[in-house]
């Protein structure tokens, strides 16, 4: 696949648009602008990769929202060398605009089919994202603690194990609730163990599901 002028000339207006919804980190914004989004879905699809919305990828999954992606982003505060955790891996393009801040990416993906076809495309693609099959309720241990953590499905509630892989004064970023709208949710880990919450906002993901699953 190509990425052409006219491409880059997609990204450019997608990112002031998000830049206008109140985006204002400029390292994600680059991220945005610099990463092919076209790449992360079906060429049929094209037309649609650089509007800012949601888009089916197949096994009830989405690549998300572009001004969702750069606002979970910009939430995490990105350090370059960090280590960061991402439930859902979906398409991958959320990792790689992690990856292209300059973080060390570890992703869990649950579809099977998705897994298998992200996976091809991130080696074929030269991305370094290193990305697991399994339930992301159960992290990453063998790879922890983690600089930050990332959810990017709708969870119910936040699962201890993830939250034991955290490092003191490390980030979890989650869309936390159960009903059609969840709360944007920042937590930061305290040297006590205990969790600082802020609230960000309604948005709306698909849901988080534990078990692994074949479809």
């Amino acid at each position: 696949m190509e990425d052409l002028y006219r491409h880059k000339g997609m990204r450019k207006k997608l990112v002031e648009s998000i830049r206008k919804k109140g985006i204002t980190d400029e390292r994600v914004l680059e991220a945005i602008n610099t990463i092919p989004r076209h790449f992360f879905l079906d060429s049929s699809f094209l037309e649609f990769a650089y509007e800012d919305k949601p888009f089916p990828i197949g096994s009830g999954q989405t690549i998300s929202q572009p001004y969702t992606v750069a606002f979970q982003s910009e939430l995490l505060q990105v350090a370059k060398g960090e280590k960061i955790l991402e439930i859902g891996t979906g398409s991958g393009y959320q990792a790689c605009v992690l990856e292209h801040l300059g973080a060390k990416v570890f992703t869990i993906e649950r579809q099977k089919r998705l897994f298998d076809k992200t996976k091809r495309f991130l080696q074929e693609n030269g991305y370094k994202v290193k990305i697991f099959y399994g339930d992301g309720n159960l992290g990453l241990a063998t790879f922890g603690p983690f600089d930050k953590i990332l959810i990017t499905a709708a969870a119910p509630d936040l699962h201890t194990n993830l939250i034991s892989q955290l490092k003191t004064g490390g980030i979890i970023v989650v869309p936390l609730g159960s009903g059609e709208v969840q709360t944007m949710m920042r937590y930061t880990k305290l040297p006590d163990g205990r969790l600082e919450a802020e609230s960000f906002g309604a948005f709306r993901f698909v849901p988080l599901l534990g078990e692994k699953a074949n479809d």
